[in-house]
């Protein structure tokens, strides 16, 4: 079952920013804090990575809320919740939506904002009998005018079939929204095959690599990217300058590369 957790905020207070009708969007498959094929145990360079975006709204995949044996293996794992970490001083707003619940701990997905989440909740997208998964869709409010913006963060499943029922359930929960809503769905799609954005089309999705490439990004694996697995899709938003994030430290520090992108209401 997801579950969604209660947004959170750092204690660590933020400067007053008056305005805002542009900001940067970076989505990144955490890995549990992982390197590739779960070697070492990378998240403190990962948040360094990660900070030097500067990024206003990150979407984060594979992220844990807890487990109980890692902080006795690994001397450097947080006594805090992963996204909560990973959040520190620069993103005072915080949400999570619990995906995968096991003996040891959970993990799911995660949105981190320099802007107030007003309100998120996480829609269970699991296959009975498979693999646990999950939609976070959280409501963002800019600061100024008070604009909303829907960010919604993706994590679906390794099977097609799984994947096409996940992505019908995602085109469901856009259909809810008003149509002039601005809206970024971001995350790991796991769409190898590339069937995601004919599906997603009747919504109003455009990706944001393939309106200015063709083709969605290559992002894995991360050390030579062969796979476009990730995407950052927007409705009613204009977007600009998409980055695959493919090259050092990035290469190192999960098993998929990040993509990043500029969003302009």
């Amino acid at each position: 079952m997801s579950i969604s957790e209660p947004v959170g905020t750092t204690d660590e207070q933020q400067p007053i920013i008056t305005s805002v009708r542009r900001f940067t969007v970076l989505t990144v498959n955490t890995h549990k804090g992982f390197t590739a094929l779960n070697r070492r145990f990378i998240l403190p360079e990962l948040r360094e990575a990660v900070r030097s975006v500067s990024a206003d709204v990150v979407f984060l995949q594979e992220v844990h809320g807890t487990h109980e044996r890692h902080p006795q293996r690994y001397s450097n794992w947080p006594a805090m919740p992963q996204y909560e970490f990973l959040a520190d001083t620069l993103w005072p707003q915080f949400a999570y939506g619990r995906n995968a619940v096991y003996p040891a701990g959970d993990h799911g997905n995660a949105l981190l904002s320099k802007f107030q989440i007003i309100r998120h909740d996480n829609l269970d997208v699991s296959i009975s009998g498979h693999e646990n998964r999950g939609i976070l869709h959280c409501v963002l409010r800019l600061p100024g005018d008070g604009q909303e913006v829907h960010a919604i963060c993706v994590h679906l499943g390794l099977r097609e079939t799984h994947r096409t029922e996940q992505l019908k359930l995602l085109a469901q929960r856009l259909e809810e929204l008003p149509s002039d809503a601005p809206v970024i769905v971001a995350g790991d799609f796991n769409d190898w095959r590339q069937r995601a954005d004919a599906l997603l089309k009747p919504s109003g999705l455009r990706e944001v690599f393939a309106e200015l490439h063709g083709k969605p990004a290559r992002s894995f694996p991360a050390r030579l990217p062969a796979l476009r697995l990730d995407r950052i899709y927007v409705r009613n938003l204009k977007a600009s300058q998409p980055q695959v994030l493919a090259a050092r430290p990035w290469s190192h520090l999960s098993d998929h590369a990040p993509l990043s992108v500029e969003i302009e209401l």
